[in-house]
């Protein structure tokens, strides 16, 4: 106890803990470390073009080939598509289940993934085109290897994707590196359909049908199984070559370590709370009808115009002009999104609703190239709207709940999984119809039940589930926009649960309130003199995010 100068004893003083400082996130410009180079991005955009080009091709050719040069039955060819998309849908989680439990190996963790089921998932594609000498078990060889090939495409893009976030620390080079990988899988959504298009179409010409006195089957021509198997080798051959590329040019970085305290739910437990929570909910349940929708139309679209109208010498600059729509009206939705609002931006997807009946009325080419063009600016914003809207239902959800990290993850996981399901579903019974429509698998002409039945599966089902999705979209308040502020909390929270890369500097004097800093004390500072807080301003879509979809829908 220090004494005043009169004497008198001056009254303890006890020591206050330092109050901590603002915080403040600043990049540190100063520092290269983390830095890709422009051959690193090529090379790892380049590991994603394969997977894009085979199931490209599968979406928009595989059932004609069923149908009409395997000459399979329609209710074979039905279980064949349900089967393989139902595989594809249960490899998300168990890939995502045991590549996170593996151990990092010379090359990684994740690339050893990639690597290893290059060849494998070659093979299943080819063997998935090939016609086999015998007749009789060519359905289960087919959905042995559609199943097969779905699962492995799975386990192929699973690790692939996820090795974005062990290019590089710095988030600024994996955005640009994912900004790449949209470009290259774009590109090989394109050369997917035109390469194998190009290569098939001298198997479905008009001339093939010439030879025919009646109209009944009609035997295969080796011309068309040649074709078709040089198509799914030019495809297979992407597989080596751009893994080999990836391989060459791209570093699997090691893992930063995460906190000790970071522990969240387990799948199952937070697939329970996200399926309960109601705007999770309305946007799984109305998108479930509108991405099958999107899905019919694709999938119907070669054999409408091969077998319900005379378009088939236009099938493949169809397809085209659907894709190059799709990725061209982008950023225009990316525009319309920001500036309108989702739920305005949701009307789009109606844009194809009267053209497609148009096309199921009059068929005739003028028509199919404008409802082609049009379906693609419709299908760009199906695809884009659910991953624009994901981000604001998990904010809703966290604002709710409390929970550690891996949330978003099972939201987004579920979201693919039930997608593909609805997928599985919708595919599998429209192409029962066709059976009992009394589809001729090989046939040159098709009887007028199965004529009216392809009509119907062009236009009238997949308005019927857009105008259904949207009505369940629209019902209800959509799950408010967090403000900045609450924004701001979230990021705090979610920096506080998960490991954080060392690429922003904590400094002073940020314009945090009170609370903010006390919500970020509580939960406790990362170790280190460095982190990265993801800072969340809340937007509508990252563009990269906008083109993902457009990429994986083809799977």
């Amino acid at each position: 106890m220090a004494a005043s100068p009169g004497g008198t004893p001056a009254p303890a003083v006890e020591a206050q803990p330092p109050q901590p400082a603002a915080l403040t996130l600043e990049p540190d410009s100063d520092s290269r470390a983390g830095r890709l180079s422009f051959c690193t991005k090529v090379c790892y955009g380049i590991g994603g073009i394969p997977n894009q080009v085979a199931s490209s091709a599968t979406a928009f050719y595989l059932q004609l080939f069923l149908l009409d040069v395997a000459q399979i039955p329609a209710a074979q060819v039905s279980l064949v598509l349900f089967g393989g998309k139902v595989s594809g849908a249960a490899a998300d989680p168990v890939a995502g289940f045991f590549i996170n439990r593996s151990r990092r190996r010379g090359s990684g963790r994740l690339m050893p993934w990639v690597l290893g089921g290059t060849p494998f998932i070659a093979l299943a594609y080819f063997f998935l085109w090939f016609l086999p000498p015998f007749t009789s078990l060519r359905g289960l060889w087919y959905m042995t290897f559609y199943c097969l090939f779905q699962a492995l495409a799975t386990f192929f893009q699973v690790p692939y994707t996820a090795l974005t976030m062990l290019l590089t620390p710095s988030p600024k080079e994996r955005d640009s590196a994912t900004a790449y990988r949209m470009t290259m899988e774009m590109a090989g959504t394109l050369m997917g359909a035109a390469v194998h298009g190009l290569i098939v179409s001298g198997a479905h010409g008009p001339n093939r049908c010439e030879d025919a006195a009646l109209p009944g089957r009609v035997a295969v021509s080796p011309d068309a199984t040649r074709l078709y198997s040089i198509a799914a080798a030019v495809v297979a051959v992407t597989y080596p070559v751009c893994t080999g590329l990836l391989r060459l040019g791209v570093k699997e970085q090691p893992e930063p370590s995460a906190p000790a305290s970071s522990q969240g739910l387990s799948f199952l437990a937070g697939l329970g709370l996200t399926v309960r929570h109601p705007p999770f909910l309305k946007l799984v349940i109305s998108f479930l009808f509108i991405s099958a929708a999107v899905q019919v139309e694709q999938s119907y679209l070669v054999l409408f115009c091969t077998h319900a109208s005379r378009l088939h010498d236009h099938v493949q600059s169809l397809v085209l002009t659907i894709l190059i729509s799709a990725v061209l009206s982008t950023p225009l939705w990316e525009w319309i999104l920001q500036r309108f609002g989702k739920r305005m931006s949701a009307f789009g997807i109606c844009v194809m609703v009267p053209f497609a009946v148009l096309l199921a009325v009059v068929p005739t080419a003028p028509v199919a190239y404008v409802v082609a063009f049009v379906s693609g600016v419709s299908i760009a914003v199906s695809l884009l709207l659910p991953w624009s809207m994901l981000p604001d239902v998990v904010d809703d959800f966290q604002l709710q709940h409390q929970h550690g990290p891996g949330m978003e993850t099972i939201f987004y996981s579920s979201y693919v999984f039930f997608t593909k399901l609805s997928g599985a579903g919708a595919l599998g019974i429209s192409t029962l119809s066709l059976e009992f429509a009394g589809y001729e698998a090989g046939a040159c002409k098709q009887a007028e039940q199965v004529v009216v039945t392809l009509k119907v599966l062009i236009g009238a089902m997949p308005t019927c589930m857009i105008l259904t999705g949207l009505c369940i979209l629209m019902v209800g308040p959509a799950p408010k926009v967090p403000s900045q502020d609450t924004s701001r909390q979230l990021s705090l929270r979610r920096a506080s649960q998960i490991g954080l890369a060392p690429d922003y500097q904590l400094q002073a004097n940020f314009d945090l309130d009170a609370s903010q800093q006390q919500l970020f004390l509580e939960k406790g500072r990362p170790n280190g003199p460095a982190c990265r807080l993801p800072w969340a301003h809340q937007q509508p879509a990252d563009p990269t995010d906008l083109l993902f979809l457009l990429t994986r829908q083809w799977a």
